[in-house]
Order: C-alpha cells, then structure tokens, then sequence
C-alpha cells in the first residue's frame, strides 16, 4: 500500500491500469503523460515484451490538497494485457492503492473483458487484498468506435457492483483524466 517519506513529506501511492490487451490503458497513461507539467511529473519507464510493454511514471498533483501535511505522489502503472504475462501482472499489483480498470467497448472484446476481470480479482486476492475496499474505477473506452456493446451491457458484464464507471475515448482524450481524478479521490479519500 501507500508509502510515506518522511524527508520530502510526500505519500506515495500506486495506481494500477489493468485491462485486456490492446484496450486503452497504455494510451491512458501517454495521455495523461502528455498534458502533466513536466515539473511534476517523473520519468515514463516502458519494460518492453516482444509483444506487449508496461509502463510506469509518478506524478505530484497540485489540486488534491494535502493530507496531514503530506502532499500526494501517484505512481502510475500500466499491466501487460496478454494473460500470458500473468506474473508480471500480479507482481506490478502489489501494493497497490487504486486500480483502473479499462474495458475495451468493443463488441467482439467482450470475453476478453471478462476474462480479465476475473484476472485481476484472482491477483488481488492472491495478496490477500479485499477488492470491496480497494479504489476502484471502471473506464469504457473506445466509445468513437461502431461495433460498441451499449454501457448498461457493459455494467452488466463487468460492473454488477455499481463501481464508479465512466467513459472514454483515450486516443482523443475524452474521460482520461476525469477517470484518473476519480481514481485519485478514492485514493486519497481511502487514506484520510
């Protein structure tokens, strides 16, 4: 879970981009890379597969306020999509803070939504961590596309527990920083 450093009286807190291969998480991150302050923000690392990569940077927020004195620091992560890569993901879980979980909205993406739904909450528990008290977020991305199951669909599949959910189109940007400012408030909230 969160860290705390004493010396820079900073919290650090992990936040986790979890989700099927190919559906948005890694575009997320660039996104929201892209339009930080590059004096808060921290190097992008890639650790790059044939087929896949993860990425990782930290961020200090200068809107969320402080928490007794100690101001935020949000490492963001992202996972590898394939299942194949499965220890990776579960070891880039631990510690974690907050998770997003970026369903991608096509269609014929559906199972693999599923599928990796189920993935992530056999990781989490593998920790021993209640995924009921985890921050939580569900983003529906790819929403400028044609062949999108409807949201309600969506919910049903992979949001029985009525989390907060939002959508997004990453690859304009639309609903990737509301979804992290969602994310981070729960974040921050879990640990007042």
């Amino acid at each position: 879970m969160s860290m705390i450093n004493y010396a820079s009286r900073e919290i650090n807190c992990k936040i986790v981009y979890y989700g099927t291969g190919l559906g948005g998480k890694t575009t997320n991150l660039e996104h929201v890379y892209a339009k930080i302050n590059p004096d808060t923000r921290g190097k992008m690392i890639s650790l790059a597969t044939e087929t896949d990569r993860t990425l990782f940077f930290d961020f200090l927020p200068i809107d969320l306020g402080e928490i007794r004195g100690f101001k935020t620091r949000f490492h963001l992560y992202t996972v590898p999509g394939q299942v194949y890569y499965n220890a990776s993901r579960k070891l880039i879980l631990k510690g974690v803070d907050g998770i997003v979980f970026v369903a991608d909205s096509q269609e014929d993406r559906a199972e693999a939504n599923v599928e990796a739904m189920h993935n992530l909450y056999e990781n989490v528990e593998s920790y021993g961590y209640d995924m009921e008290t985890i921050p939580f977020v569900i983003q529906y991305n790819k929403r400028d596309l044609p062949n999108i199951l409807p949201v309600e669909e969506l919910r049903a599949q992979l949001n029985p527990n009525g989390l907060t959910d939002l959508e997004a189109i990453a690859t304009e940007g639309k609903g990737v920083f509301e979804t992290l400012q969602a994310v981070s408030k729960l974040v921050v909230k879990a640990l007042s």
